[in-house]
């Protein structure tokens, strides 16, 4: 039976792949075996065949028809590619569960109709994912993507890793929700792990839901504890979408039209390396924030709070040698040090286990989100006893803030991070993926910048090296170049030009070559 079917299989691959050639395309037969799991395909056709998951089996439709039908739709959404020039997808041992849900098209009029108009999507033509497994996902068809932006730099060790999925399995089954009225094992422990992981007096954690929420608490704390108002933050930051956030965020993209959301913040000059003025020079960025606290403020402020790579932006670093010198003008200025780890926490840029040490600071308040759950809605913040005693004062709760559930699985992000010696291997395959992609831009001149840490790496497209113009519509055709071959970009920066390279920390050596092959044929279409 299994030879008759891939008969079939061969058969079927032979009709779309005929038309195309009698039409001019350039479909061949390697192109759907490079760009398709052929064991994925074949284990679906195989399963509808026989009607064991939910198909029509033999008493149905001919198999013959299944399997033609069946190819042709996934024909019909691969890319028009040379077969002899189109990079590998890394083998994978995984097949997919059959999908037996609403088609995209459907999900696509549910979503405009009953989601807010303010969502967006990255692509031209949307991709529906519905399932994961570590660095890859899954469309509706089955077919494999290789994911290198981790649900916005929020799935840490991998999708649906089997040994924080069985973390979070086994406490559903023992709790779901409690709050912090109750003792409960799995928050306090958690709370010990992660202070454990922070360096100086760092000692005491709150847990909330988000970064937005994260961020807004520590500011709170900021000032409580000064009793002063002013906040300074960077150009080109992003803190979060919640009306205390927003005025934190350096682009105008985030932020509404309301007045309020700007109250009390200042934003200073972006050290950024590249399109900076000081290049790399961040003690003279530095003297900016000087500038600002004599002239904008009462000469004193509440804090300061700044990413160490700032991921929204688009994957800028900060100049060497800027937040040790701000770090001292905020304190000297009676102000706290916040340091947004939502991005690059948790061994991310390889050489440190938080960015902030990149550095060579330490903060007097830290806010983690993200890729601390690997995707549950999870975000904490650290700081000293003494910063946290200042909100004694009143009763302080968060309703879903480090439930069982979301603690246990942060605690097996935590194991997986140092058992799978993730940060090492961010390291090693990150300066391996940035002499390639550094490479890559000596052959292209449309690439004018690549930067980042470990793999939180950010590719700039401009249209002139010299001016430094940001090359917009060129970035999203190659991102929806690279989609169709099986690459899931993100990108960034105030105007869209940055491709954001930030996949789960289990991304490997062999996806990396595969993204910048995909990259470089991508870029050479234009």
């Amino acid at each position: 039976m299994y030879g008759t079917l891939k008969l079939m299989l061969h058969y079927a691959f032979s009709i779309p792949v005929l038309t195309c050639k009698v039409a001019g395309c350039s479909y061949a037969p390697l192109a759907a075996l490079l760009l398709y799991d052929v064991n994925t395909i074949m284990a679906r056709v195989i399963r509808e065949a026989l009607g064991v998951t939910g198909g029509s089996g033999l008493l149905g439709r001919s198999v013959l028809s299944q399997v033609v039908n069946g190819c042709r739709a996934l024909m019909s959404s691969m890319p028009a590619v040379d077969s002899a020039t189109t990079p590998r997808l890394p083998d994978f041992a995984h097949t997919p569960a059959p999908y037996t849900g609403p088609s995209a098209e459907e999900v696509l009029a549910l979503r405009k109709q009953y989601l807010s108009p303010s969502l967006f999507l990255h692509f031209k033509k949307p991709v529906m994912i519905v399932e994961g497994k570590m660095q890859y996902l899954y469309d509706e068809r089955g077919r494999r993507y290789l994911d290198a932006f981790a649900g916005i730099v929020t799935v840490s060790v991998g999708h649906c890793h089997p040994a924080v999925t069985e973390a979070i399995n086994h406490q559903n089954q023992l709790l779901q929700h409690t709050t912090t009225i109750y003792l409960n094992n799995q928050i306090a422990e958690y709370a010990k792990e992660l202070a454990d992981r922070m360096p100086g007096n760092l000692k005491v954690v709150y847990f909330v839901n988000s970064g937005s929420e994260a961020n807004d608490m520590a500011i709170m704390l900021a000032r409580l504890y000064t009793g002063n108002w002013d906040m300074i933050c960077l150009r080109n930051a992003y803190h979060g979408m919640s009306i205390g956030t927003m005025g934190t965020c350096g682009q105008h993209t985030w932020k509404q039209p309301m007045p309020q959301v700007g109250f009390g913040y200042h934003h200073a000059l972006n050290p950024d390396p590249y399109r900076g003025p000081y290049g790399d020079d961040g003690p003279r960025y530095a003297a900016d924030v000087a500038d600002l606290i004599s002239s904008a403020t009462p000469g004193r402020v509440a804090g300061f709070v700044a990413e160490t790579i700032q991921g929204v932006g688009g994957a800028v670093p900060l100049a060497t040698g800027y937040l040790p010198e701000v770090y001292k003008m905020i304190r000297a200025a009676g102000g706290v040090c916040i340091a947004d780890e939502v991005q690059t926490g948790f061994g991310r840029t390889g050489g440190h286990y938080w960015g902030f040490q990149r550095q060579g600071v330490v903060p007097d308040i830290v806010t983690l989100a993200k890729g601390i759950g690997n995707g549950l809605p999870l975000a904490a913040v650290v700081t000293t006893p003494e910063i946290a005693a200042s909100m004694a004062s009143r009763l302080h709760f968060n309703t879903y803030g480090g439930n069982p559930v979301c603690s246990a699985g942060g605690r097996a992000v935590l194991r997986v991070v140092d058992q799978e010696r993730r940060q090492e291997h961010c390291g090693q395959v990150g300066e391996h993926l940035l002499g390639r992609l550094r490479a890559l831009a000596a052959k292209h001149d449309i690439i004018g910048d690549v930067r980042g840490a470990g793999l939180m790496l950010g590719v700039e497209l401009v249209k002139d090296r010299k001016t430094k113009e940001p090359a917009k519509a060129e970035t999203a055709t190659v991102m929806e170049f690279m989609k169709d071959l099986g690459v899931l970009m993100g990108k960034g920066g105030l105007h869209g030009n940055v491709f954001r390279i930030k996949p789960p920390m289990c991304f490997s050596r062999q996806d990396a070559d595969f993204l910048v092959e995909v990259m470089d044929l991508a870029i050479s279409k234009l």
